[in-house]
């Protein structure tokens, strides 16, 4: 990599830490241009040569934390024997990677990331497609081996990751949710409404 290359992506680096800093002390509405160059020392042309506007930075950090949130709940199933153990590191990653990371996880489940996400919903699942590819097959082996319900891979997605999704938002946003409890009951909760037993 020439050095002109390792400082556009040091600056890439910047403004996206830049960038959370500022959404995690300000909100959606404090997250501006000069707000996030300020933060950055970054200049106002080096951001729009890289992003192209706010709107991309935002994008950029958004799919930024997805991937890592999504390698994370990965390496969980992986490490996992069963479709039952699956579903309880699964829960367990989610909610450790939102205690661990709040800023970024209020960014997640934020307006913003729903707007983009249905305005540019195609596009951001095909740029997850090597991460959600690894989502779907374990729960088709899973459905294969006969502890999964016959569902399509989407909807066991959707069984299993809207209650945790749901649980995050509140304890993001509320804070009338306790995340312990969540995780010591949910598992298996979710398990009943996915295993083949239950159907």
């Amino acid at each position: 990599m020439s050095p002109k290359q390792q400082r556009g992506e040091a600056t890439v680096e910047l403004l996206l830490d830049a960038a959370l800093r500022v959404y995690g002390e300000a909100g959606e509405q404090g997250l501006t241009v000069s707000a996030v160059t300020k933060a950055s020392g970054v200049s106002l042309g080096s951001l729009y040569h890289h992003f192209g506007s706010i709107d991309g930075l935002v994008g950029a950090l958004l799919m930024r934390w997805l991937e890592r949130l999504l390698g994370e709940m990965v390496t969980a199933l992986e490490r996992s024997r069963t479709a039952r153990t699956g579903i309880r590191a699964l829960v367990h990653t989610y909610f450790s990677f939102i205690r661990e990371h709040p800023e970024a996880g209020r960014l997640l489940h934020s307006s913003h990331a729903d707007r983009l996400g249905m305005a540019q919903a195609k596009q951001l699942r095909d740029a997850q497609e090597a991460r959600l590819t690894p989502l779907a097959g374990w729960a088709r082996r899973y459905v294969d081996k006969g502890e999964l319900a016959p569902l399509s891979p989407p909807l066991i997605e959707s069984l299993v990751l809207g209650p945790v999704v749901g649980a995050s938002r509140r304890w993001l946003t509320l804070g009338d949710i306790d995340l312990d409890e969540a995780a010591r009951d949910l598992p298996e909760r979710i398990w009943r409404s996915v295993s083949a037993e239950a159907g």
